[in-house]
């Protein structure tokens, strides 16, 4: 008990030491603490104090710069307003030089415009009184000189214009004629074809007179049979041994040509036979035609036609214009068709096909009636021909074309027809074209005398010197060219040249 209680005290005198013990080091730490941090205080504040006095410094030094700037930019502007004020001075002393400049002209202007004005009430009075002079001297009013004036200035005027447009038209002309002139030499001397074709066979020879009575036959059976298988008219007349074969058709004819040879060859000649020589002539004259069209498409190479078309152009072969065998005369349009329209950059191609095909109507119209480039035309489009194709064919004879391989195809027409020999006229219908066209120039005023001259190709017009001057002659060449291109029917061109001659004769004595 009492070791307890000693060790109950000695543990409350323990407990009593080490709080006391502990409360003097925690005032001794305290103490410590405080002065510690009173000193780091004191030296934070020290620090702030020389920051704080860094930092006043620095402001100041700004602040002066700041000043400094400020007082510099102040000046500058002070400078630059003077500067200013002082071009503004200048400025307002000039425009008050102009302006006292202004009035002076102004004041010297109203003074001018006064003077002018007492000039131009006097020229007028001057204007007047002159033309009332002029009245009186002439005899005629103010309007009816000016009216005259009026007339005389329109005449000069269209003289001049008529002399400009023949200056200008003879320029035209002549550039045109030099440029068609080689186009047209350097396509001819490209193509060669012959010049004179052959005639059309109508009559048949015959090996004697007797075989005429064996072509009649008895009570002219034979003769019925063979016109009725052909459908032409044969012609026995007193002609010595030989026949006439008569049919607007050129197929028919050469059927019953060849038919007719084979009969006289034979020598059996009945019904019978002839219709079997009829048909074999058919036939063979049926793929002559063929041969004869594809052989015409090989030497103009044009590709692509159809196949009736190619027996319609063989079927020309037996066709003749004026004497001209119009399969060959097709053949030389498309060639030249072809060569003018390299020569001018044109599609040649289609110039060539509507060359060769321009005439290919000419094979139906003794079956179709119209003319023969609208039957040609609607040939053409029908077995499938481009329109343009299509188109040339149909103007090629028309006054108004609208394509170029129009133009292209009549003029190749032209230069084929044209060639010496290509085709030939009767005397008659020359003669009476001649004096169609001498008749028409003959009905304009001032006209002494016309000539038709190479074939009809050119008029020559002779006028009265004293009625047409040298500008009425162009007009009046122009106008005999309208006149003829509206009355006649003419093929190629027709020239016209109007001569004035003036002659001034004196005697001496």
């Amino acid at each position: 008990m009492d070791t307890i209680l000693i060790s109950v005290l000695v543990a409350l005198v323990a407990v009593v030491i080490g709080s006391g013990l502990g409360f003097q080091l925690h005032n001794l730490l305290s103490a410590k603490s405080q002065r510690a941090v009173e000193e780091a205080s004191a030296q934070q504040m020290r620090r702030s104090n020389a920051r704080s006095k860094e930092i006043l410094l620095e402001a100041k030094e700004q602040a002066l710069d700041v000043r400094s700037d400020t007082e510099a930019k102040l000046n500058e502007q002070k400078l630059e307003i003077q500067r200013q004020q002082s071009r503004l001075e200048a400025r307002e002393e000039t425009l008050q030089s102009r302006t006292d400049s202004t009035k002076e002209l102004e004041l010297g202007l109203k003074t001018q415009k006064d003077q002018i004005a007492k000039k131009i009430s006097a020229a007028e009075d001057l204007r007047l009184q002159a033309g009332e002079r002029l009245e009186t001297v002439s005899g005629l009013s103010l309007a009816d000189a000016r009216q005259e004036l009026l007339d005389q200035a329109e005449e000069d005027i269209q003289f001049e214009l008529a002399r400009r447009y023949r200056d200008a038209e003879l320029e035209a002309q002549d550039e045109a004629d030099d440029k068609a002139r080689v186009i047209l030499a350097a396509s001819m001397q490209r193509l060669a074809a012959e010049v004179v074709s052959e005639a059309t066979v109508t009559s048949i020879p015959l090996p004697n007179d007797e075989m005429k009575g064996r072509l009649i036959g008895r009570e002219g059976r034979n003769i019925r049979a063979i016109e009725a298988a052909t459908g032409v008219d044969l012609i026995i007349d007193d002609v010595p041994e030989a026949i006439t074969i008569s049919c607007f058709d050129p197929i028919r004819r050469e059927v019953a040509r060849i038919a007719l040879d084979k009969l006289i060859q034979d020598g059996r000649i009945h019904p019978a036979r002839i219709e079997e020589s009829v048909e074999k002539a058919r036939t063979e004259v049926d793929e002559t035609v063929r041969k004869a069209g594809q052989a015409a498409t090989f030497d103009v190479d044009v590709k692509g036609l159809h196949p009736e078309l190619v027996k319609l152009v063989g079927r020309l072969k037996y066709r003749y214009s004026y004497g001209e065998n119009v399969l060959q005369h097709s053949i030389e349009v498309g060639l030249a068709a072809g060569i003018l329209a390299s020569q001018i950059g044109a599609d040649a191609q289609i110039a060539k096909t509507a060359g060769f095909l321009h005439d290919i109507g000419k094979a139906l119209t003794h079956e179709v009636d119209g003319p023969h480039a609208e039957i040609g035309a609607d040939i053409a489009q029908r077995y499938g021909q481009k329109d343009r194709v299509v188109t040339a064919i149909r103007e090629h004879h028309d006054r108004e074309m609208t394509t170029v391989e129009s133009f292209l195809v009549a003029a190749a027409d032209a230069i084929s027809a044209a060639r010496p020999g290509a085709r030939h006229d009767t005397v008659e219908n020359y003669i009476k074209r001649l004096e169609a066209l001498e008749e028409v120039a003959k009905g304009f005023e001032g006209v002494e005398r016309v000539f038709a001259i190479q074939a009809g190709r050119e008029v020559r017009v002779l006028v009265d010197p004293e009625n047409v001057d040298d500008v009425s002659a162009a007009t009046l060449a122009r106008n005999i060219v309208s006149k003829i291109e509206e009355t006649l029917a003419y093929p190629g061109q027709i020239k016209v040249v109007v001569i004035r001659e003036s002659r001034s004769i004196e005697v001496a004595q």
